[in-house]
């Protein structure tokens, strides 16, 4: 092949005519003698020629292959940067999940170690129950029996007996008294009695008396027609009239077990009562009401007395202690006389409890 390709370029040189007279111009003149030494020296020098082109040819593959070698070690590099860099960011994912792990481990830990907590309490309360369960049932067995029925009314009349004996001495205490004869301002207009089936009369006797706190009479006029010529004395007396009445009423609740609507701030002539009322309505459930007035609502102070304060908040005061003494009237089933017969459902209420009727009942 490259002796055809030195011969096609001998014959270029030959036909082509520019090389022709580039060759005529630098023609040089070999005599015969030196012709074969001349033509072994070509020859050699074809020979050379022919194995730098094969040394070249050889070098040009060796270097293609290394080309291409290194091309794939460069692709097999990137491959291995990009494999590395996935690698990496697995370890980075999975050290995240190993952390959430680790963090759910530990909170599955705290939750088993609470729901542990919770089943020993709720072990602990059923143990507690099922004790409850089988006193109470052991409870309605007596009770069931004549014996036990009766030992329970027992205890009963004892306790109502102690609390009349309690409520007795409240009354000596603060007694309620009618005074016989005329009086200017009363507080009632009529005494009406009452039963403890609610059912009472309206008779209004001629001779009709006041009644009186401890010798004080409760008159209502300052409270409604305070003026400037209004009598101090008067206004005194009527606070320490309520003072008298807000203790009693707070005795004879706590000896009845009965927790006031409306509580009592006790301070003699100086006595005020809380409302723990809103001044708007509820717009929720009465449920839920009832849970947020216990925990949210504060209570407002009434003052039950009329000196430095406003008549209307006083009036309220009056209204809301007569308010308590009608919750522990309808505590032992009887109906109370009126919003402004405070003293007289007073009278009433000691009147029952001290009756033989509360400790049969």
């Amino acid at each position: 092949m490259e002796n055809q390709e030195q011969q096609d370029r001998s014959t270029t040189l030959i036909t082509d005519p520019k090389q022709i007279n580039a060759a005529e111009g630098n023609a040089k003149v070999i005599e015969w003698e030196d012709f074969e030494h001349e033509l072994a020296r070509f020859w050699s020098l074809t020979s050379a020629l022919k194995e730098a082109n094969e040394k070249k040819q050889s070098l040009q593959e060796k270097l293609q292959s290394f080309i291409q070698v290194k091309t794939e070690s460069l692709n097999q590099l990137n491959e291995l940067e990009e494999m590395r860099e996935r690698l990496e960011a697995r370890k980075l994912v999975i050290g995240n999940m190993s952390m959430r792990c680790k963090l759910a481990t530990e909170d599955a830990k705290k939750q088993e170690e609470m729901l542990s907590t919770e089943v020993r309490s709720l072990l602990v309360a059923g143990t507690s129950l099922s004790v409850a369960r089988k006193r109470l049932q052991e409870s309605n067995r007596l009770l069931t029996e004549e014996r036990g029925y009766i030992k329970l009314k027992n205890v009963q009349r004892k306790l109502r007996a102690r609390q009349q004996y309690m409520i007795s001495q409240v009354s000596l205490l603060y007694p309620v008294k009618i005074l016989v004869g005329p009086a200017q301002e009363q507080e009632l207009e009529s005494y009406p009695s009452s039963s403890r089936l609610g059912n009472y009369s309206v008779s209004k006797p001629i001779n009709q008396g006041s009644l009186t706190i401890l010798g004080l009479h409760l008159t209502m006029l300052p409270f409604t027609k305070m003026s400037f010529f209004t009598d101090k004395r008067e206004v005194q007396r009527s606070a320490t009239a309520l003072g008298y009445v807000a203790h009693g009423v707070s005795l004879i609740a706590s000896y009845l077990q009965v927790p006031l609507r409306y509580p009592v701030h006790l301070g003699g002539s100086r006595s005020y009562i809380n409302d723990y009322a809103p001044s708007v309505e509820p717009t929720s459930s009465d449920l839920l009401w009832d849970t947020a007035l216990s925990v949210n609502v504060k209570p407002v102070e009434f003052p039950l007395f009329l000196e430095g304060q406003d008549t209307t908040r006083a009036a309220y005061a009056v209204f809301l202690l007569n308010k308590d003494i009608e919750q522990l009237l309808n505590f032992i089933s009887v109906k109370s006389l009126g919003p402004r017969h405070v003293l007289a459902n007073l009278k009433e209420l000691l009147r029952t409890v001290q009756s033989s009727e509360f400790i049969d009942t």
